[in-house]
């Protein structure tokens, strides 16, 4: 039976880790953000077709997780090298380009076991975003299949909605009253 994480503390991790421009390599982890929110997700694989969309879409949203006190930080259960690789290939051979954020490497499949997001029998994680306060309680949680995208656009809407401090009808956006 699958564990509740959502009003719990996030499971701890501590990742290497290579940063957005793949120039730096490092250690990441979870303490590093206390005090700011994060969007902590993973995707399944490097140099593969749905991941970069998500990626790029993400780090072309920066500034606006920045606006809202808001780190980003993604994981795959690929090498720190995997990553480098990818974040330095063009994009006519499938790359990434420079990022805003870091990508981690999950290489033990430890941290996603943890987050229940790992796919065992394929050794993968599926697509499972994480929306964790400063404090360290995880609040949002969403894992589709792996054939799907997630939106950037509902992810800030979560990240407002979850920050404005109050009860949140379906469909709030930004502005609008809380209950």
């Amino acid at each position: 039976m699958a564990e509740r994480l959502v009003g719990k503390a996030a499971p701890d991790f501590t990742m290497e880790m290579v940063s957005g421009d793949g120039n730096d390599f490092g250690k990441v982890s979870l303490s590093d953000y206390r005090g700011k929110w994060l969007v902590f997700f993973f995707y399944p694989l490097d140099f593969t077709f749905v991941c970069p969309t998500e990626i790029t879409a993400l780090s072309d949203a920066y500034d606006q997780f920045k606006a809202l006190d808001t780190e980003v930080l993604g994981v795959s259960i690929d090498s720190v090298h995997s990553h480098k690789a990818w974040i330095n290939a063009s994009k006519e051979a499938n790359g990434l380009g420079t990022l805003n954020f870091p990508l981690a490497s999950d290489i033990t499949k430890n941290v996603a076991r943890d987050y229940g997001v790992l796919i065992e029998e394929e050794g993968v994680a599926l697509r499972g975003l994480f929306i964790i306060d400063p404090e360290g309680e995880l609040k949002y949680q969403v894992v589709n299949h792996n054939d799907v995208g997630r939106s950037v656009e509902e992810t800030l809407r979560v990240l407002q909605a979850l920050q404005s401090g109050g009860l949140c009808p379906m469909n709030w956006k930004p502005g609008d009253k809380n209950l």
